[in-house]
Formats: C-alpha cells, structure tokens, sequence
C-alpha cells in the first residue's frame, strides 16, 4: 500500500501556530486555493488586514474567537462572536479589514480556506 504523506510546515509564534493543510498540487488543480488552521492561545489576535481579490471562509473548529470586520470605505465595524458553541462558517468580503481574537480560557483552532494559495510576491494582503 501507497500512503501520501506530506509532513507539514508549521509556523509557530507566540500567539499560536499555523499550517496549510490542502493546497492545489495536493488535488491536481491550479483553482483549489488552499485549506490551513491557526491556532491562537487567549487573548491573542490574528489578522488586521485586507485583501482586494482574495476570498477566505473562516470556522471556529474549537474554542472561542470574536471576529471583526471593518469596511475601507465608510469605516463600519461588526463583530460576530463564532466557536463551537456557534458552529458557522464565514466568508470574509473583499475590502474590510478582519481580525479574529481568541477570547475563551483555551486555544482557539480556526480553519480557513482560501481561493488563492498564498504568493510571497504578490500577497494580496494589505496591513490596516
């Protein structure tokens, strides 16, 4: 038996970690994006940018974080508390700076996916 196995590239910090977990060579195709988790011990913050063409979809897969969007044009904000206690997934709209703050006692797993996988040249992240 044939198993692939891809040993993950963790990045840690001392807010938590993150890894892309499925990228598009691991599915045969060039549109996939990528699927990753972060983790965020309390009290930390991950985020406070923008992107202009990227789209992203965020799960709280376990714990409790407070996601907040802030649009670049008017300024509004809204916050949307999600976890496992509100288990739902959100899309994140083009043009509003989002921030999620782990705001339970424990690490905060979030699952993300992206529609584009992540280029160091060209980012398409735009620091608030």
């Amino acid at each position: 038996m044939k198993l692939n196995i891809r040993k993950l590239d963790v990045k840690k910090d001392s807010r938590g970690w993150l890894t892309e977990l499925i990228l598009a060579k691991d599915v045969g195709g060039k549109k996939f994006g990528q699927l990753g988790v972060t983790v965020a011990r309390p009290g930390q913050v991950k985020g406070g940018h923008y992107h202009k063409r990227k789209k992203e979809w965020f799960c709280v897969i376990r714990g409790k974080g407070l996601l907040t969007f802030k649009s670049i044009k008017t300024g509004e904000t809204k916050d949307l508390e999600i976890g496992e206690n509100s288990m739902i997934l959100v899309e994140i709209p083009k043009l509003h700076y989002h921030w999620i703050k782990n705001v339970g006692k424990s690490d905060m797993y979030l699952l993300f996916y992206t529609n584009e996988v992540f280029n160091p040249k060209d980012t398409d992240t735009f620091n608030e």
